[in-house]
């Protein structure tokens, strides 16, 4: 027994010693440097990173942080407190949220990660969907349409 005791104590010695005794959170991520793109398995992690992506260059356009934007676009309370306290109108974040699509899809390009139908579908949708849609497909996380666009 006093062996294990020794141990336990030896234990949490050694993980306070190496720095397990403080937290330190992780510093937030710039959206405006370039995402690294893994090789996606399968159309609906392609679709996750184009997200991801996507939501950079939207919060590197805006001047914020990407987690900033993705929490505003989870809700229209949300929304509305994000625009006040940034004091953004509806249209800007619209156009932010479009050209980071575009963004997405740059650099799935640059990944070899789609091919030039996908390319042009995705920069299509960029363009004509409406916001609300792709909001509500961030929302409830049904990005099955981007699936849908890559095949």
């Amino acid at each position: 027994m006093a062996v294990v005791t020794a141990l336990g104590i030896l234990l949490v010695g050694v993980y306070v010693a190496l720095g397990g005794g403080r937290y330190d959170p992780l510093a937030v991520a710039d959206p405006c440097q370039p995402r690294e793109w893994r090789d996606p398995d399968g159309t609906r992690a392609l679709a996750e990173q184009i997200a991801l992506s996507a939501l950079d260059g939207a919060a590197c356009d805006l001047g914020v942080s990407r987690e900033a934007l993705a929490l505003a676009v989870t809700s229209d309370a949300r929304f509305r407190e994000f625009t006040d306290a940034y004091r953004l109108d509806e249209g800007r974040v619209e156009e932010a949220l479009r050209r980071g699509l575009m963004r997405a899809v740059d650099d799935a390009v640059r990944a070899d990660a789609i091919n030039s139908v996908e390319e042009f579908l995705l920069r299509q949708a960029a363009g004509r969907l409406p916001l609300g849609r792709l909001i509500e497909a961030v929302r409830g996380g049904d990005l099955d349409w981007v699936g849908g666009l890559l095949g």
